[in-house]
């Protein structure tokens, strides 16, 4: 089932549809859809396509010469090509003739087995450009690779992409395509397990009940998504014990460098090493108060919500799970599923406020959201501010987030309002965000004060 891409998709076509001698650069983290786009574009098209292998480059060339020589034939054959470069000027020399696409998958783990082929491209590209119809995709998993061998200044193929594409997971309207069977509250609790990684997505079952997926996907040690983590962290990284350590201190609570650093019992300069590198892959992500710049109160959250659910409900029931008490282990997630929710509900509430701005209707025309949290010198208190989004020095606004099974009452109006104090902006417009609804004396100080927009998660799932 492929479902979403539609701007990737129509990006690709556009290209294709040019005529001329496009390269383009296509990669994201492991499992978020990138065959499946490539083979989703190229379907009905004149095209040859490769997956390299984790081998060497004898074995990659004969793979690609069959590809190349079957295309260009119609036929399987057994023969090779002498080099790279006699393969590869095959194809631009066949696309001098005609629009072909190709292909090549899992570029990095050809690149890595012949090292010479990132300065062939070159040559071939430089020499082909202004004649070729030939819609180069080099695709790759590999982040750092595809962005210091392919993407850098340094790199040789610099300055000869027509185009890159960062493949990211789904959001969540997207998401909530796959998961047609289920509730409103359902589908925002599978995102919050799985998140947008459509290979995560598949793994659950909208016939079945949140409880039987969990139990299915995490509680079960047979199950793909069991040691998914693990084995993604070994593939990715040289030391995956100490970024597993990391990963665990941060979804147990750890959230600022210190704190982590004194969990995992590694020094900060070391830890902020790893941290960079959870960052760069989309594991981690690394927050600001909104519109500081650079700041000493930097935390670090997990931002994908696999690993977010797998790390902090997983390891610490390991032993029960490799004995199959899943429903035991079940028993003792359930009654924190309402407090994780709540980060992953502020991400759904973005995503919905990004929606009305990009469709012309939003109150606000921020730049940029995030969250705040600092000192209230008023209170002598820490506050926070779930939601913040700045237009310009005079007008901003300000979001609470509540996903609780209780109606939001007028003292958290009350609260955000009273926060808000603490920025000099003249023009201020609150949302209030609820899962549950909103007291009568909430609803009625809203139509008082006119800036605000009380809106239930019932009306952000209707307006997907």
């Amino acid at each position: 089932m492929f479902i979403g891409r539609e701007r990737e998709l129509a990006s690709l076509n556009n290209l294709y549809n040019s005529g001329k001698f496009e390269f383009v650069v296509l990669y994201g983290r492991r499992r978020v859809g990138k065959t499946a786009l490539i083979n989703r574009f190229i379907d009905g098209k004149p095209a040859i396509y490769y997956m390299g292998v984790e081998s060497n480059a004898k074995q990659n060339l004969e793979n690609l010469s069959k590809c190349i020589l079957e295309y260009a034939s119609g036929i399987s054959a057994e023969t090779s090509f002498a080099s790279f470069q006699v393969a590869l000027e095959t194809v631009f020399r066949l696309s001098e003739k005609e629009r072909i696409i190709l292909a090549i998958d899992e570029y990095p783990y050809v690149a890595r087995a012949s090292k010479s082929l990132a300065s062939t491209l070159q040559m071939l590209i430089d020499r082909y450009k202004d004649t070729s119809k030939l819609m180069l995709i080099l695709c790759g998993s590999s982040m750092s690779y595809m962005e210091d061998h392919v993407l850098s200044y340094k790199a040789p193929l610099y300055g000869r992409r027509t185009s890159q594409i960062k493949l990211l997971p789904f959001d969540f309207e997207e998401t909530c395509q796959y998961l047609k069977n289920y509730s409103a509250e359902d589908k925002a609790l599978a995102y919050g397990i799985v998140g947008g990684t459509p290979s995560y997505l598949l793994q659950i079952d909208d016939r079945l009940s949140i409880e039987e997926n969990i139990k299915k996907t995490y509680l079960d040690p047979t199950s793909p998504l069991y040691e998914e983590p693990l084995n993604l962290m070994k593939q990715e990284v040289r030391e995956p014990a100490i970024y597993t350590a990391i990963i665990t201190a941060i979804a147990t609570g750890a959230s600022r460098m210190s704190e982590i650093s004194s969990k995992v019992g590694e020094d900060t300069n070391v830890c902020s090493i790893y941290l960079k590198n959870l960052v760069a892959l989309g594991i981690v992500q690394k927050e600001t108060p909104y519109g500081e710049k650079v700041s000493k109160k930097s935390i670090y959250s997990i931002d994908d919500n696999m690993f977010r659910f797998w790390y902090r409900f997983v390891p610490e029931n390991a032993s029960m799970i490799a004995r199959g008490a899943a429903d035991l282990v079940y028993k003792r997630i359930e009654p924190h599923l309402p407090e994780y929710m709540g980060k992953v509900f502020e991400e759904i509430c973005k995503q919905y406020l990004w929606k009305l701005l990009l469709s012309g209707k939003s109150s606000v025309e921020f730049t940029s959201l995030g969250r705040w949290w600092g000192n209230d010198p008023a209170r002598k208190s820490q506050a926070e501010i779930d939601i913040m989004g700045v237009q310009d020095k005079n007008t901003a606004l300000f979001a609470e987030c509540k996903w609780t099974a209780m109606k939001v009452d007028l003292p958290v109006l009350e609260m955000l309002i009273a926060r808000s104090m603490l920025f000099p902006y003249k023009n201020k417009h609150y949302y209030l965000f609820s899962k549950s609804g909103f007291t009568k004396g909430c609803i009625d100080k809203a139509k008082e004060l006119r800036n605000v927009s009380l809106v239930t998660y019932g009306e952000i799932v209707k307006g997907l």
